[in-house]
C-alpha cells in the first residue's frame, strides 16, 4: 500500500465537534476501503492567505494515510462533495512522520516562549520623552507693566 498525508481545511464557521466528526467519517471511509490512518492531528483555527469561498478562516486538519491510490481516490471525491470542506490537498510521501508535524511543535513553542512585550503597562526601561511645549501651548507673552504716567 501507498503513503499520503492529506490535509483538509473545514469552513471557519463549523465547530470544532463537527470538525472531528468529519474527520472519523473521513478515517472510517479509508478502513473500510482497505487502509489505515496512524495519525490524525487537528490543527486549529487557523487564518487563511486569502479568502476562500468568502471564508477568511479555517479548521485545519491532518491525516496520515496508508491505503491503496482506490481508497485515496473515494476519499478526494467524498471531500469534493463535501460542502463544509473548502479545500485539500493529498500527497504521497516515501514514509510518514512518527511524531507531531512541524506545525504542532510550532504552535508549542510559540506557547512556551515567554512575551518579550511585558505588561504593556508603561514605558519600561525607556525614559520619558523630553517636555517640551506644543504646538500652541506656549504661555501668553507677558503685559507691559502699568506706570502711573499715562494720560
Amino acid at each position: 500500500m501507498a503513503l499520503y498525508e492529506n490535509v483538509f481545511i473545514a469552513r471557519q464557521d463549523v465547530p470544532a465537534t463537527q470538525v472531528e466528526a468529519l474527520t472519523t467519517q473521513f478515517t472510517e471511509l479509508v478502513t473500510n476501503l482497505g487502509g489505515t490512518v496512524p495519525k490524525k492531528e487537528y490543527w486549529g483555527l487557523r487564518s487563511l492567505t486569502f479568502r476562500i469561498k468568502k471564508n477568511r478562516k479555517g479548521h485545519y486538519t491532518l491525516l496520515n494515510i496508508d491505503a491503496p491510490p482506490a481508497a485515496v481516490k473515494e476519499l478526494e471525491r467524498t471531500m469534493s462533495i463535501n460542502e463544509d470542506i473548502i479545500r485539500y490537498l493529498t500527497v504521497r510521501v516515501d514514509e510518514l512522520e512518527e511524531g507531531p508535524s512541524a506545525v504542532v511543535l510550532r504552535s508549542n513553542e510559540k506557547a512556551d516562549r515567554p512575551s518579550d512585550r511585558g505588561d504593556r503597562g508603561g514605558w519600561g526601561d525607556r525614559p520619558p520623552r523630553r517636555e517640551r511645549p506644543r504646538f500652541g501651548d506656549e504661555a501668553p507673552a507677558p503685559a507691559p507693566a502699568a506706570t502711573g504716567d499715562e494720560e
